[in-house]
């Protein structure tokens, strides 16, 4: 059998790790410097054509949802760094009197990092930023679906970082196969629930720990109580940031059903208010990031007409150019695929209710969602949504801006994701959470030591029902 091509790599940042796992604040800290100025200020304009080439991003939307949210992350780390890896003291109890206890965050050691094409640099670095500051070597693995992110990202890591300390290796699917067979530390993977599985099960082999961050069909919830103008505008930005190609994306709209047309109005005049009437012009507007998902999202809408689902708006697109215009679709029904599958791009279904059991009857037949919004102004209404189903995150007359609130944990629950990240809880997730006690001067457990005695069984009698 060959010899993993990764192999060398992998030891040579096992044998590194302890090193990197003692390194000071101060040290974590330089590292995480260089990478923002690296962000911000020396790769800025290449990162700004990468993603122009393989997402057809605007500069803006680059600034915004790719340099931003890491840049913003590292800012929050190091306001919070020096207090997260000090000894914590903890409780010790009565009956181990003469004892004391804390806990401390060590690094886990040796990490993989595997990150999806739809937001490259922001869903590789952020992770990054985690890691290194936990105190971990890495090897990043990002998506071949956007190699002129993927290139210039491996350049910066060259430039940046020793290969015992951080690496980055480019390669399709057998690439991410031959590194899930070594035995990692731990895995962080954001994509699909399918290949989640397929993570998980590698991870398995060796007791690797995981980070999941998945997704699923992210219900948007309107009752009659909100405000349609601010909910249709709100909405159609998330829906339609990065073309649809967001994780935590509304996937569908459920809304009373004589709020409709109104609605459906609202969002056509909301999306020719961002990317006027001729769309494909549009410097705001990207693109689908291949050809494959092209044709995916084209067949998710010709099979839901096929079966009576109607385009209230969109449809048009142009495959030379992956082009997919914002589409509306209502009339659909649980049996299309397109209420079925996570959709990933820039359609939107729209179905109706009469009665609130009807929201829940269609929230709770799909898997649990990575997100769940509700737009109500009705405490009643929105209580007994999120009382009755269960999301990774809910925003509340909102969508999207969870992701960027660094004191909040981001992550599904089982089929959107197992564990969490950002800010606190992303050091935490590439941390192991080390408890010590420490014995100070003779403790009652050592006059319970055999032979058992009258007086031992008494003393013993009386810390089971007192301490």
């Amino acid at each position: 059998m060959p010899e993993n091509p990764f192999l060398q790599l992998f030891q040579k940042q096992q044998q590194h790790q302890y090193v990197v796992g003692n390194t000071s604040v101060k040290e974590r800290i330089r590292k995480l410097n260089s990478l923002k100025k690296a962000i911000e200020v020396t790769y800025r304009s290449k990162i700004h054509e990468a993603l122009k080439k393989d997402l057809n991003k605007s500069i803006t939307e680059t600034d915004l949802t790719e340099i931003y949210p890491v840049t913003s992350e590292i800012k929050f780390i190091k306001k919070h760094l020096w207090h997260w890896v000090k000894k914590q003291s903890a409780p010790t109890p009565l009956s181990f009197f003469g004892a004391s206890s804390y806990t401390k965050f060590e690094p886990k050691g040796v990490c993989l990092i595997i990150s999806p094409w739809n937001f490259p640099l922001n869903l590789t670095f952020g992770p990054l930023v985690s890691a290194i500051a936990a105190g971990n070597t890495i090897i990043l693995k990002p998506s071949e679906m956007t190699p002129h992110t993927s290139a210039l990202m491996k350049t910066m890591v060259q430039d940046l970082f020793d290969d015992r300390v951080v690496a980055l290796v480019e390669g399709e699917v057998e690439t991410a196969q031959h590194l899930l067979n070594l035995p990692f530390n731990h895995i962080f993977f954001t994509g699909s629930p399918a290949v989640g599985k397929i993570v998980m099960k590698a991870a398995a082999a060796h007791l690797s720990s995981v980070t999941l961050e998945l997704g699923g069909k992210s219900p948007a919830i309107i009752d009659e109580s909100a405000n349609l103008t601010t909910t249709a505008n709100r909405l159609i930005w998330g829906k339609l940031v990065n073309c649809g190609q967001t994780c935590i994306a509304p996937d569908y709209v459920i809304i009373k059903e004589d709020l409709l047309s109104e609605f459906t109005n609202l969002c056509i005049k909301a999306i020719e208010s961002y990317y006027s009437k001729n769309i494909e012009a549009s410097n705001s507007y990207g693109r689908i990031v291949n050809q494959k998902h092209f044709q995916r999202l084209k067949n998710l809408i010709d099979e839901a007409v096929s079966q009576g689902a109607k385009i209230a708006y969109g449809g048009n697109s142009n495959t030379a150019d992956n082009y997919i215009q914002p589409t509306l679709i209502t009339s659909c029904n649980t049996e299309m695929k397109i209420m079925q599958e996570e959709i990933f791009g820039p359609v939107l279904p729209i179905i109706t209710y009469k009665d609130a059991s009807e929201i829940l009857n269609q929230i709770n037949t799909n898997l649990k969602p990575l997100a769940l919004y509700v737009f109500s102004n009705r405490k009643s209404f929105i209580d007994n949504i999120i009382k009755n189903t269960r999301a990774g995150t809910t925003v509340i007359n909102n969508n999207l801006i969870q992701f960027n609130n660094h004191h909040l944990p981001f992550g599904g629950s089982n089929n959107s994701g197992i564990g969490k990240s950002h800010g606190f809880y992303g050091f935490k997730e590439f941390s192991n959470e080390r408890a010590f006690m420490k014995q100070h001067f003779k403790g009652i457990s050592e006059f319970v030591t055999p032979p058992y005695t009258n007086l031992k069984e008494k003393i013993a009698a009386l810390t089971v029902k007192w301490f």
